[in-house]
């Protein structure tokens, strides 16, 4: 079984180096008068980054109200 887990390890570090590879175009993002350029690539790694982030802020915050509002209150 480990020897499947560091083959799906290393199909996902080559796809990902693939990605990185052929996306190297540079793009512009424009925010409050601010311009940042970078790689599509890492642009889409932030983007990406930021999502789990906030979702698992947001999935936390929900179990937290879950929890409130089934505690009996005193």
């Amino acid at each position: 079984m480990r020897y499947i887990y560091m083959v799906l390890i290393a199909l996902m570090v080559g796809i990902v180096v693939l990605f990185k590879v052929q996306n190297l175009q540079t793009v512009t993002v424009t925010l409050l008068s601010m311009d940042f350029s970078m790689p599509v690539s890492i642009m889409v790694l932030l983007i990406y980054v930021l999502g789990m982030f906030t979702g698992g802020f947001m999935l936390q915050w929900v179990r937290t109200l879950m929890r409130g509002a089934r505690a009996p209150r005193v």
